[in-house]
């Protein structure tokens, strides 16, 4: 007994209820240590001849009874019990109640819920649970739950979807069948190699490196791109000389002119249907997107349409004279004016909107916030020392550029002001945002990448909240538009620019400064 020894248990020392003619018999705890833990056992009373009768007896009456019966009095028995007695009870039922229901549930045929169990894991805890047995290793298998976990990140992620349409992995995705796609152990390898490729994308935002390609819009009248918008497919862009432009996304050639203002094209948005813009000749037209053909045109404002948006069947214009129009869009031919909204003391430059707010922003400095449903006013947000130019505005967020050469961040509910970005020299003149960044391009030529969910916190310094300026443009930069791989701009210099932060050419990965580039240039 060198190592273990035998002690009695002053604390816990319990003496069991005995009747009076079994007092003699009393029951002494004793405590075993070896330094580290402590096991409660009690010294056995001598066996007595009659107990092992009885106890098969008993045994013999359980077996018996109803299973009801069988629970009710062993409960019974355990209220009768002491404290520790309770503690080795429980002791001995621990191992027999614990399950491993992963390996279980297909023994019963269920092996669907096993499957549906682990598919809500995420990549780490999937790699953990490959190791528990070979049995789980099976469920994941068989399950194709690497499979499932890459296709519940694209219906949820747009990067992860924009990856796995570009990289072209989308087509062994959502087969019904297994035997439409690879087996398991694709999906498990395939799974790293999207990692990689999704943080070799955020570095390269991050570090400025990507391919540059380059469209040429000169035409003799022009003299800058004023709007644009795409898609995967196509290109649309408004011009200084009063055409549109609709160009090839792949080979950057021009498919299509259209032609009918008689003034500059100074914004556009299209949809499926139709492509709407508004020009400086004060009139707003639709188009049918596919064929180019002029739907529609209205006739309102009294100078200039600077801006425009439609969705859901509403459609706000916007003036230098002052004003703002709502729209019912019904249809390409059928637009009816349901109220005009005055209250700006200069040119409305901007408007954005939701299900709930009209947000419009204006050369008077303010921006102006009115109920979508009532169009009544509802408060203004002041802060920009002189006119604003640009801004969006999605869920409580409204992020607004000035020729005060600041970006300001708003909450459109209380009409704080939660950061100023100070860094363009110019007017900022085209703002976008998503969850992660705000790109901003400015009469000083150059486009910023700012950090978002840095700017939206107050402790973060001002010196880390601009990413990466971009410098390309030999003029100013009058609209872009990005998404999780690229952004587009088009600028006073006539060109549209294509930033590529997918495809960056090898050698390009490596470098730290100004990275290498490939420059496509198309002239039409």
């Amino acid at each position: 007994m060198s190592e273990v020894e035998l002690q009695p248990d002053s604390h816990n020392f319990i003496m069991e209820d005995q009747n009076e003619d079994e007092s003699p018999k009393k029951n002494t705890l004793w405590q075993i240590s070896n330094g580290t833990s402590s096991v409660i056992v009690s010294r056995k009373r001598p066996s007595e001849g009659n107990y092992q009768k009885e106890k098969d007896l008993c045994i013999k009456y359980f077996d018996q009874w109803s299973e009801s019966d069988q629970v009710e009095f062993v409960e019974h028995l355990i209220s009768r019990m002491c404290h520790y007695q309770h503690g080795h009870i429980n002791s001995y039922l621990k191992p027999m109640l614990q399950r491993d229901f992963i390996t279980a549930l297909p023994e019963q045929g269920l092996d669907h819920i096993a499957e549906n169990i682990l598919s809500y894991l995420d990549a780490r805890s999937l790699c953990a649970a490959e190791l528990v047995c070979k049995e789980w290793q099976r469920v994941i298998s068989e399950g194709m739950l690497w499979k499932k976990l890459i296709e519940r990140m694209v219906r949820t992620d747009p990067l992860w979807k924009g990856l796995s349409e570009r990289r072209g992995w989308d087509q062994y995705l959502f087969k019904n069948r297994p035997t439409d796609g690879p087996p398991n152990s694709f999906y498990r390898s395939l799974y790293p190699k999207i990692i990689q490729d999704i943080e070799t994308i955020e570095s390269n935002w991050r570090c400025g490196r990507h391919n540059l390609q380059r469209i040429q819009c000169r035409s003799e009248n022009s003299k800058g791109v004023y709007c644009l918008q795409y898609d995967d497919e196509k290109i649309i862009s408004g011009l200084r000389d009063n055409s549109i432009k609709i160009w090839d996304k792949t080979s950057l050639e021009c498919l299509k002119v259209l032609t009918g203002h008689t003034g500059s094209v100074l914004c556009l948005q299209y949809d499926e249907r139709v492509i709407v813009t508004g020009s400086s000749d004060s009139t707003v037209r639709v188009w049918d997107v596919n064929t180019g053909e002029v739907l529609n045109t209205l006739i309102h404002h009294n100078e200039a349409v600077l801006h425009l948006r439609f969705s859901n069947g509403l459609m706000v214009t916007c003036s230098k004279d002052r004003s703002i129009a709502v729209w019912d869009m019904a249809s390409a031919t059928d637009i009816t004016l349901r109220r005009v909204l005055v209250g700006h003391r200069a040119a409305v430059n901007v408007v954005d909107f939701d299900d709930k707010y009209i947000v419009s922003a204006s050369g008077d400095r303010t921006i102006k916030v009115w109920s979508t449903s009532t169009c009544e006013f509802v408060r203004t947000l002041n802060g920009h020392k002189r006119g604003i130019a640009c801004l969006q505005y999605r869920d409580r967020l409204v992020v607004s550029g000035s020729s005060d050469n600041t970006i300001r961040l708003w909450d459109i509910e209380c009409g704080a002001c939660l950061r100023v970005l100070e860094g363009h020299e110019e007017l900022v003149r085209c703002i976008r945002f998503d969850n992660k960044r705000i790109v901003s391009g400015a009469y000083d030529g150059k486009i910023k990448v700012w950090d978002l969910q840095a700017a939206l916190d107050p402790r973060a310094p001002a010196s880390t909240l601009c990413l990466r300026t971009l410098v390309e443009h030999s003029g100013r930069v009058f609209r872009l538009q990005f998404d999780e791989f690229q952004i587009i701009s088009s600028s006073h210099d006539d060109t549209i620019l294509i930033w590529d932060f997918l495809n960056v050419p090898p050698s390009a990965q490596n470098e730290t400064r100004s990275p290498s580039r490939t420059y496509t240039y198309i002239s039409r």
